[in-house]
């Protein structure tokens, strides 16, 4: 799996119900009904995240790895 840009990343997360809880900085925190909370980094919207960042907010997320690839 590739990393993918943060603006994707943001797009996925809203389309999978969860919302901008807060933002701080440089990191954006999204917050679903279930209390479940994913700081996405926004250092360069255009360019990859590190892939250990990027797998950390797929497994946080519960999001099927498979909407991360389209």
């Amino acid at each position: 799996m590739r990393p993918l840009p943060a603006r994707m990343i943001i797009k996925i997360l809203l389309s999978h119900g969860f919302i901008l809880s807060r933002q701080r900085g440089s990191h954006a925190i999204f917050k679903n009904f279930e209390g479940v909370m994913i700081p996405v980094p926004l250092h360069g919207k255009n360019r990859p995240i590190p892939i250990g960042t990027f797998l950390a907010i797929v497994k946080q997320s519960k999001i099927p790895p498979e909407e991360f690839k389209k």
